[in-house]
Order: C-alpha cells, then structure tokens, then sequence
C-alpha cells in the first residue's frame, strides 16, 4: 500500500463530505518515525487512511480525532518518547512529536483538499501552508493555501522540508510534489518485481517496449504500457519524468533506449541500465555514446552493492539507488546520520 500523498487524497475524495479529520505532524525533537509534514486522515467510522509512525500513535490518534469532531475543533497533541521510562504510547523513536488535528468541514473549505489534488496533478512542485493554531481554535480560524514557488514570500531554499514560517502568525510550510516517474524500457519477466516495488513507493510507472510478447498487461498491473518504439513515444512523454531503468536485455534495443536517456539527461535525475561494465561500453558504442555525454547520474552497471541475483534482488538494488538519487540521500550507514 502506498502512503502517498495522492494516495489520500484520492481516499478522501471518494467520500468528501464525511467527517474527516487530518493529523499532520508540525515539529519533531529528535528522532521520529516520520518528520513534519507527514499526514494521514481519521474517518469518523474509525478508519484511519496513512501513517505518522510505526502503528505506536495511531490508536490513540484515531480518539483525539473522535474528540476533534465533536467538538468541531482543531487539536494539538504532543507524544513524548524522551522519557524512555514512560510507556505510555510505547514510542519506539525516542523523540518528542507534536501533531494537529484538524476536522475538514465546509468551515475551512475542507482545507483546500480538491485544489490540493489538481496541484498535485499538475507535475509541479508548490508549498501547501496550514495555519498552526491554538489548543481549541475554531474551525474556521484554520486556514489552508497553495502556494506556487513563483509566488512564495520566502525563499523556496529555506524550506527544502517541510517548516514553520513567523509572520503575524505561524504558519506550517509543507514542500509538495506529485509522485515520482520513472520509464522501465523492458517489459520482461524479470521487471515483474521492479515494477512491483517501485508501485508499492508511490511511484508512476510508465513500461516501454515494443516487442509482441513483452510487456503484456496481466503481467504488470498498475504500469502505464507504451506498445511502441521509442520514436512514437508521445511528444510531452519527458514531461515530469524522473528517471529511466533501461533492462530490454537487447544491445540495439538498449542502445536506443540509451541515446533517449542521453537526450533528455536534463531533465531527469537518474538513468539506470542493466548489465556489467563490459555490456555497458559495447551499448554506449553503439549509441555513440559516452559517459560524459550525460547530465544526470548514469549508473552502469545499474544498482548499489547488496548481493544476491534473482530479479527481487536486482529491483531491490536498483530502486534503493534510484530512491536514494530522488530523495538527494548520501549512501552513508543509517547509525551515521546526524538526527
């Protein structure tokens, strides 16, 4: 299940009119499951859409929000884990988590949840503010905004992740993004799993190859499938594209493949393509290709060092890459980042 979100969103607008009430954490002290900005939604029948930590807070969660929609009030809650003595919430993390609690009603225009979901579809990057109130402020004192980076009042820089702006009120700063995109050129067995796995991210998954008996339909469900070569491939397909696995286990149909890459390396952050070192330079020679001709991280062979060789492992190795390249992440040891 994906906790995108788009994801709850989309939960959301099946049933918009409903009681709904959003927890967000605002701030973290130390370290947490998920950090600010994270969101989930309580539906008033006890169904809870997300994830803010482990599974530690949310029955708890899901009472404050039954509290919120009787009172019809925004709610703030703080879990505090710094005391390893107090069991309380069984908090695995150690850290101090502060979260609100906001009910969706007509009030505060559902929080601007609809333009929310069209931004998001857009493919362009924005700010989602939320006023933060005060224990027991009213619903229609809470307010919501998109805000697009072109109109931002602060610089775009100093809110990477998500933070609290100081003006005449404070106001939580969410960064937004739609899903990550990724193109697999191959539609073999063995990209099965790798589209699998990448689904299960959040991630849009577009699956190129026009061979007949690839990239069948039944064998890739939730991929969006391109029956063509590369060259009838839509005009706008490099429009919010992220990255491409090439993996067609074909020297001329992977060197195809490559030399797209290589032209819109510009565009994208991340370009994969399956095979050893030796593989690699035959590929690029017939692309005419060579390393220094792309602009975003080419990685060939394709993946980071975890062992193992059947195609669950291959995904594995190449989509932590891939993730790692998204999310600007150094490949440092967890025990090494400084919380």
């Amino acid at each position: 299940m994906s906790y995108h979100i788009e994801d709850i969103l989309s939960h959301w607008q099946s049933a918009p009119n409903d009681d709904w009430v959003l927890a967000i954490i605002t701030h973290v002290q130390g370290s947490s499951y998920r950090k600010p900005g994270a969101m989930m939604l309580f539906h008033p029948l006890g169904r809870a859409i997300g994830i803010l930590s482990g599974g530690c807070l949310e029955g708890d969660l899901r009472r404050h929000a039954q509290m919120a929609i009787q009172e019809r009030q925004a709610m703030l809650v703080q879990y505090d884990a710094s005391d390893e003595t107090d069991v309380s919430y069984h908090l695995g993390c150690g850290g101090i988590v502060d979260l609100m609690l906001v009910p969706l009603s007509r009030d505060n225009h559902y929080l601007h949840f609809h333009q929310l979901a069209e931004q998001l579809h857009k493919g362009e990057p924005f700010f989602y503010q939320l006023t933060l109130p005060r224990r027991g402020t009213e619903l229609a004192n809470v307010s919501a905004k998109i805000v697009e980076y072109c109109d931002a009042e602060f610089s775009i820089d100093d809110f990477k992740r998500t933070g609290i702006l100081h003006t005449d009120r404070s106001e939580l700063v969410v960064p937004m993004r739609p899903r990550f995109r990724i193109a697999i050129f191959g539609g073999g067995l063995d990209a099965q799993p790798m589209v699998s796995m990448a689904l299960n991210l959040g991630w849009q998954i577009d699956l190129i190859d026009e061979r007949a008996s690839y990239a069948r339909n039944y064998d890739f469900p939730g991929a969006k499938i391109f029956k063509h070569t590369i060259d009838d491939l839509p005009d706008n397909f490099a429009e919010s594209l992220d990255g491409i696995i090439i993996m067609q286990h074909n020297l001329d149909l992977d060197a195809n493949a490559l030399s797209y890459a290589c032209q819109i390396s510009d565009k994208i952050k991340y370009t994969a393509l399956l095979g050893p070192a030796h593989r690699r330079d035959k590929v690029l020679e017939k692309a005419g290709l060579n390393l220094a001709d792309f602009n975003c991280l080419f990685a060939a062979p394709a993946g980071i060092a975890l062992g193992g060789e059947l195609p669950e492992s291959v995904a594995l190795s190449i989509l932590s890459q891939c993730h790692g390249v998204f999310h600007e992440a150094e490949q440092i040891a967890l025990d090494k980042v400084m919380l």
